[in-house]
């Protein structure tokens, strides 16, 4: 082998032991960021998990995490306290009446709007899209004087809807759809586009009509997007409290969690202990929701950002 060679054969394998160092340094890092985010999200969410089976004398004296350590001491009666004291059942009662409708109505609505916007075709329908892209631009602030205006000249309040025998959330529920259906056509629409166009042809062919396409080749296939959009509009609906106090208040027969919550705050101030429990359940719901559809949330959130 002449000198040459050997020089371009050494300086290959250098090259290459580069190159495979510098991929591991690179997932050595990935896993340490990943990790401490993960720690960073999981030991808050410890703590306040521990926080609320001790008691105050404990909480008082010592931090969260000698809990873990002999002599352990933990109780019940921080809920057993919040639950007598602060209304907590009616709150995660009216907390479900709200975010399930919030979220069904503008996913709906939703689904049948961003099949019209991607397969569709009528006058005006790329500009009819775009002002609908354009209204997450608006601030929600904004919108709150003119829309309870709306609400009082109408009838949708509280009392007149008590006096028909209607739910009192459904303000609150029209409120919540109209402020998600933008996000939820946008992220539909660009999910939908993505879909084959050989899969309509041959419906066509078939002599399939609209709904029997939308119902029987769209909705099956877009589940990933469904499910995070879902959790999406769910969690957000869940963890609202500004429009939750905008549109139904701070009565307790109708307030949501957040808002029994807000309350707490001020009336249990020195309680900490029980303010950890109700926190608690406000944020084991939206868990249990993201986990059972987490492996839908990975395909759903990059929905229509690859075409193939």
């Amino acid at each position: 082998m002449s000198v040459a060679a050997a020089a371009r054969a050494e300086s290959t394998a250098a090259v290459g032991s580069m190159q495979w160092i510098t991929q591991r340094l690179g997932r050595i890092v990935l896993h340490v960021v990943v990790i401490g985010l993960t720690l960073a999200w999981v030991i808050p969410t410890a703590g306040l998990i521990l926080s609320s089976f001790r008691p105050f004398s404990a909480i008082a004296t010592s931090g969260w995490w000698t809990a873990l350590s002999p002599p352990y001491q933990f109780t019940l009666d921080n809920y057993s306290q919040v639950f007598a004291q602060s209304n907590l059942g009616t709150a995660i009662f009216n907390s479900f009446m709200v975010s399930v409708p919030s979220t069904v109505i503008p996913v709906t609505i939703a689904a049948f709007a961003a099949y019209a916007f991607a397969w569709m075709k009528f006058p005006g329908r790329d500009w009819i899209f775009l002002a609908f892209v354009g209204l997450l631009a608006v601030p929600l602030q904004l919108t709150f004087i003119p829309v309870l205006k709306f609400y009082v000249d109408h009838g949708i309040t509280i009392e007149n809807l008590t006096a028909l025998n209607l739910p009192p959330w459904v303000g609150l529920w029209l409120a919540h759809a109209g402020y998600g259906l933008p996000f939820s056509t946008y992220l539909l629409a660009n999910f939908f586009r993505a879909l084959p166009s050989d899969l309509f042809e041959s419906a066509e062919i078939d002599g399939a009509g609209t709904l029997t396409v939308f119902f029987r080749i769209i909705l099956p296939l877009s589940v990933p997007a469904l499910a995070s959009l879902v959790i999406f509009q769910f969690l957000w609906v869940w963890n609202d409290l500004l429009v939750a106090l905008i549109y139904v208040g701070g009565s307790p027969e109708v307030a949501p969690l957040t808002v029994n919550l807000a309350g707490l705050t001020n009336s249990l101030g020195q309680g900490y202990q029980l303010l950890t429990a109700a926190a608690f359940f406000s944020m084991i719901v939206p868990l249990v929701v993201f986990l059972s559809l987490q492996r839908y949330f990975v395909r759903g959130i990059l929905a229509g950002s690859v075409k193939g």
